[in-house]
């Protein structure tokens, strides 16, 4: 985490939620705020003015909302962002155009002090984050048709900080015919549901948000749903979901650890464990358990990780099999199976 104070732009065209969200996110000892700013033209002369380390940005602005902002700024000025947004489809808009982590605006399930206190969290994350990774737009998807002969009965996956975008530059490449694809993706209650519908629509495989008790098929990706952990169990030698509250592990629930471990311990050698960009260390050490029990696991590199946190950790401790740019572990998977 970072070193010094994070200097922070924010850009929201109320008067009243500017100033409140200024005052507060001063209290902290690690932010200062540089600047405010009323909508998009406003920022882009303060932003050349002050050189923030991050930018928080409402995503529903008049005159320029903040993904227009986004698409039109981060090509020629890359800056770490952090977008507020309500429940809705927009915050996946502005993470494929660069946006680093999303928080809820205040509404009846969430206060203005917990929107803050995770707003300070990722303001902190964003500040580290690898910005010229972000430039993964408009891409074509390649793939070697249908997936032939196979040992390999599962695929578990982990991802946080950036790994919107990187989970689906893995599925975007894969054809909808592979064995059944379970994701951990930290996120929000909610969020989890719209981002699967989402990537549905977007990819070959089936795409959902995981449900318990659901027997796995192939041609399937299940996504864990935020807020609860999940893993897999044998019924009737059925594999099942097992959607379940839980403690959290590693400060996540769903957490990628809890998801490989039971893939290691139900698959062995039959199973690939992916882990992709994201903060901390969840999911290295159940990658380790996999690869130990003879899983092949792939692991995200430096270059391409928005934050290099999760993969790192992996690989030191020697869970990686093959490390590669995001771009390259759908076509990796592929010759794997």
């Amino acid at each position: 985490m970072p070193k010094r104070k994070v200097r922070v732009l924010i850009v929201d065209d109320s008067m009243m939620f500017r100033e409140t969200l200024k005052k507060m996110l001063n209290e902290d000892e690690g932010v200062e705020i540089v600047d405010t700013a009323v909508d998009p033209y406003d920022a882009r002369d303060k932003l050349l003015k002050h050189e923030p380390d991050v930018m928080v940005l409402d995503v529903q602005m008049p005159r320029m909302d903040g993904i227009e902002f986004l698409k039109r700024l981060l090509p020629q000025y890359p800056i770490p962002v952090v977008v507020m947004s309500s429940l809705d489809n927009m915050v996946f808009d502005a993470l494929r155009y660069g946006a680093v982590e999303f928080v809820n605006k205040p509404n009846s399930n969430v206060t203005m002090d917990d929107m803050v206190k995770e707003l300070v969290i990722k303001i902190k994350i964003a500040s580290i984050a690898n910005v010229s990774s972000l430039k993964r737009i408009n891409r074509k998807a390649q793939t070697n048709g249908r997936a032939s002969g196979t040992n390999v009965k599962i695929i578990a996956i982990g991802a946080s900080t950036g790994g919107t975008e990187a989970l689906y530059e893995v599925l975007q490449r894969l054809p909808g015919d592979l064995p059944p694809i379970v994701v951990v993706q930290h996120m929000p209650a909610v969020f989890t549901k719209m981002y699967a519908q989402r990537l549905n629509g977007l990819c070959k495989p089936v795409i959902k948000e995981a449900e318990n008790a659901e027997e796995l098929k192939a041609g399937a990706v299940y996504i864990a749903p935020g807020g609860l952990q999940m893993s897999i169990q044998r019924q009737q030698n059925k594999s099942m979901l097992r959607v379940f509250n839980g403690d959290k592990r590693n400060g996540h629930c769903p957490s990628c650890d809890v998801l490989f471990d039971s893939v290691a311990a139900l698959y062995g050698k039959s199973a690939v464990g992916i882990i992709l960009t994201g903060m901390g260390q969840d999911g290295a050490y159940g990658l380790l358990n996999m690869k130990q029990r003879g899983a092949v696991t792939l692991g995200q590199d430096e270059k391409s990780s928005v934050v290099y946190g999760m993969p790192k950790v992996a690989f030191e401790i020697g869970a990686v099999d093959y490390q590669l740019p995001v771009q390259e572990i759908g076509q990796k998977l592929l010759q794997l199976i």
